[in-house]
């Protein structure tokens, strides 16, 4: 597998695990519980996927750059 291939994958799970804290953040709200760290909870993921969603986010454009300047050179 390519790097891409398991920045992919990695951020596919990241997204499995925000879901399972933010329903679990759902779930105790309804049941009110007053912990601060099932808040925070979610937040364990979302940071790490950002960085993964951005950087998937600029492969097309990075991979254009490239192409382009193999064209000038032809």
């Amino acid at each position: 597998m390519t790097g891409n291939m398991w920045v992919r994958q990695i951020h596919r799970w990241l997204s499995i695990g925000f879901t399972l804290a933010v329903v679990a953040n759902i779930v105790a709200m309804t049941q009110q519980v007053q912990a601060a760290w099932i808040g925070f909870l979610a937040l364990v993921p979302l940071i790490p996927m950002l960085i993964t969603g951005l950087y998937l986010f600029a492969l097309p454009y990075l991979g254009r750059r490239d192409d382009t300047r193999g064209e000038a050179r032809s």
